[in-house]
C-alpha cells in the first residue's frame, strides 16, 4: 500500500495541528483528470469512510478510497523543500507517464518505468 516519508509525516502532523485537527488524516485519492489520464489529490480529513484502506506512520494516518488503492500500491510521499519551491511529492512506481506539470500521469498494465511527481 501507500507509504510516507519521516519528513512529510511530520509535514502532515505540522497541517494537522495548525487546522486543529491533530485526531484528523491525510486523505490520498487518484482522479480522472490532467493531460496524461489521472491526477493526484490530497486533503485534510476528519472522518474515515467505512471502505478506506487505513495506513498509519509515525501518528500519521493515511485514508485512501478503493478506486485509488490500486493506482497508488506501492507509492511513497515525500515532502520537499528546496530554493525553488516545496511541497508533497509522490514517487509512483505505477506511473510511467507523466505530464510535465508533474501532477498528472498514466499508467501501463505492463512494468513501465517509475517516475516521481510533485502534488501542488
Amino acid at each position: 500500500m501507500l507509504s510516507i516519508t519521516d519528513k512529510a509525516a511530520e509535514k502532515v502532523k505540522q497541517l494537522l495541528q495548525e487546522q486543529g485537527a491533530e485526531r484528523g488524516a491525510l486523505r490520498v485519492f487518484v482522479a480522472g483528470g490532467g493531460c496524461s489520464g489521472y491526477q493526484y489529490g490530497m486533503t485534510l480529513a476528519q472522518e474515515t469512510e467505512e471502505d478506506d484502506f487505513v495506513v498509519e506512520h509515525d501518528g500519521v494516518r493515511l485514508l485512501v478510497d478503493p478506486e485509488s488503492a490500486p493506482l497508488l500500491q506501492g507509492a511513497e510521499i515525500d515532502y520537499v523543500e528546496d530554493i525553488m519551491k516545496s511541497g508533497f511529492t509522490i514517487f509512483n512506481p505505477n506511473a510511467v507517464k507523466s505530464c510535465a506539470c508533474g501532477s498528472s500521469f498514466d499508467t501501463a498494465d505492463s512494468a513501465g518505468k517509475a517516475q516521481a511527481h510533485a502534488c501542488h
